[in-house]
């Protein structure tokens, strides 16, 4: 239930909205009672009484004009609604992707894409059920559930005890169902979500399937996977079976006895025609609105299921200073130390105590074999993950304290693996510098050895890549990220294998486009070419997350140790003439 009132937490916010629900459903509770109280009246007292025959058409249009009003309500009612739903949904969702922004990567690791879109998307939607027929439906059906009751207690205190009857067994039903209902429930939302984190799986990676022949045995997990769904699906739905029925036969109990008792008392004179049809029809409004609490009672639990997903997320500890801490000056001299720096992913070790410096304007090369823990410096660096011990800083500043905002503007970052949102070419380089112009566009593109490429394209700068660049080359994915890198100017730049998807000619453009740019900034290179960093100010060797050389690309040869055994088994390619 907690889920649920943390959902209904929202409403809040919109007090005005939250008040005009209130007085369209005080209003329509109202509004029913006047067709079965008309109704009561003309058959005791007009029909019976020509004299008063002449009030008839009166009454008539009393009970029009009661339900004119109800449905007039109603109607203003959904609108009003439709309004308070969308606008506290909007705010779910906003909270939940800003948190999810907020999150820090480790977070990711462990998580499906699939199943955090399902969540953003599907369970959100799900939620919003509980707002729709919890408000829409659970605040009227109650109001008149209990105006009702009292009344026919009014009408006849003998009569309403039975017909309220079966009141407690309905309740008790609910409570059941409700209570054994959240596992059945939460186990369908489960496996919905690995569904669609699979088939998220199987598009991204159509490629590779297609590729390996895999399309059989590809089919045959997605059909595993759709199997579960249906068998939870099936299992929650057998309970409604018994459930939706049960409760039905036992709110048809309510009329049979007041058939007997009322009819009985009609009988003996206790009770006129005229009252004991205003009974029933006041009887059919009071279990009409707890049949719609009984549907309702399936949608809640539905609607807990996806909001305890929901809040899962949202109550996941934030990245550490994701918005708050120190900000970097403006201009900073870009001095980057690493002080025996250790890390460990969950519990494995990736670096030990390792220590790096590079001072103002220098190129820091960083070589060693896969899985030496290149990368991991540069990510320790952006802060995508948070040292086990040991310091980083910038010009003095510990990174730790720094809000990442502002560390993250100071950095231009090139990743081994380009990637391009489903966008336009000018929307991914805007990604960098959202107030560039068009000239500074086709500059940076020109410096990273794009322009020729994109000019070519259908519409050029508006031209849309498709997902994760698809439509474009691994070389021309390559230098529109490297574009993206120059527009944004950073102090600091990041390169990890910057180059490594494009032909050797495109390479040596590239690099001296890089060099312009690496002048005057602190720069830290991963690269397998030579080319890349033969004139680096310091090179570091890695290797299984420790340092063990250190210097310039002639003296470490000189060395004849490990950076020389790279060199000469090829590791470290020279450019192809």
């Amino acid at each position: 239930m907690k889920s649920i009132l943390r959902v209904f937490s929202y409403l809040r916010h919109y007090p005005g909205l939250a008040t005009a629900q209130l007085f369209c459903a005080v209003g329509m509770t109202m509004a029913v009672f006047v067709f079965p109280k008309a109704t009561g009246h003309v058959i005791d007292q007009i029909i019976p009484n020509p004299g008063r025959h002449k009030e008839f058409w009166f009454w008539i249009a009393l009970a029009l004009l009661g339900f004119l009003t109800k449905d007039g309500l109603n109607s203003l009612r959904i609108f009003i609604n439709n309004i308070f739903e969308q606008k506290v949904i909007f705010d779910i969702r906003s909270d939940l992707y800003a948190k999810i922004q907020r999150l820090p990567l480790r977070w990711f690791d462990t998580r499906r894409t699939g199943d955090i879109m399902t969540r953003v998307v599907e369970d959100v939607t799900n939620m919003e059920r509980v707002l729709i027929d919890g408000v829409e439906q659970g605040l009227i059906a109650a109001l008149q559930v209990v105006g009702i009751g009292i009344y026919l207690f009014f009408l006849n205190p003998s009569v309403a005890t039975w017909a309220t009857l079966p009141v407690p067994v309905l309740a008790l039903g609910a409570w059941l169902y409700s209570t054994r209902g959240r596992d059945r429930y939460r186990n369908q939302r489960d496996a919905a979500s690995d569904l669609n984190a699979l088939l998220h799986d199987n598009i991204s990676g159509v490629r590779q399937i297609k590729a390996y022949a895999a399309e059989t045995a590809e089919h045959d997990r997605f059909n595993r996977f759709s199997n579960q769904l249906r068998s939870t699906t099936l299992r929650m739905m057998k309970w409604w079976a018994m459930y939706s029925p049960g409760m039905s036969f036992v709110r048809m109990t309510g009329y049979v006895l007041v058939l007997a008792f009322g009819g009985a008392a009609v009988m003996r004179g206790e009770l006129t025609i005229g009252k004991f049809t205003e009974f029933l029809l006041f009887l059919s409004l009071f279990y009409e609105p707890i049949d719609r609490l009984n549907s309702l009672n399936q949608m809640l639990l539905s609607g807990r299921a996806a909001a305890d997903r929901v809040f899962e997320i949202l109550d996941s500890d934030d990245e550490p200073n994701a918005i708050e801490g120190a900000a970097l000056p403006e201009k900073i001299a870009g001095h980057v130390r690493f002080e025996r720096v250790s890390f460990s992913y969950q519990e494995q070790p990736t670096l030990h105590e390792i220590t790096l410096d590079a001072l103002p304007g220098q190129t820091i090369a960083l070589v060693g074999s896969t899985g030496a823990g290149k990368t991991t410096v540069l990510s320790l660096l952006a802060r995508f993950y948070e040292a086990t011990s040991g310091s980083i800083t910038i010009d003095g500043v510990a990174i730790d304290t720094l809000a990442k905002y502002s560390l993250r503007e100071r950095l231009a970052y090139v990743t081994q693996e380009p990637f391009l949102f489903n966008g336009t070419v000018r929307e991914n380089l805007l990604l960098a510098k959202r107030e560039a112009t068009d000239a500074e566009l086709w500059a940076a593109l020109s410096a990273a050895y794009a322009e020729s490429f994109v000019r070519e394209l259908p519409e050029q700068l508006d031209t849309n890549v498709g997902e994760r660049g698809v439509k474009l080359s691994g070389g021309e994915k390559q230098r529109l990220s490297i574009a993206r890198a120059l527009l944004k100017n950073a102090p600091i730049l990041l390169l990890d294998e910057a180059t490594a998807s494009v032909d050797s000619e495109t390479e040596r453009q590239i690099q001296q486009a890089l060099d312009r740019l690496m002048e005057n900034r602190t720069a830290f290179v991963i690269a397998h070419r030579l080319s890349t960093i033969q004139n680096a100010d310091r090179i570091y060797v890695l290797e299984k997350g420790e340092v063990i050389e250190q210097g310039t690309h002639a003296t470490l040869l000189a060395q004849s140790g490990k950076y020389a055994e790279l060199c000469r088994k090829s590791f470290l390619t020279a450019d192809k003439e």
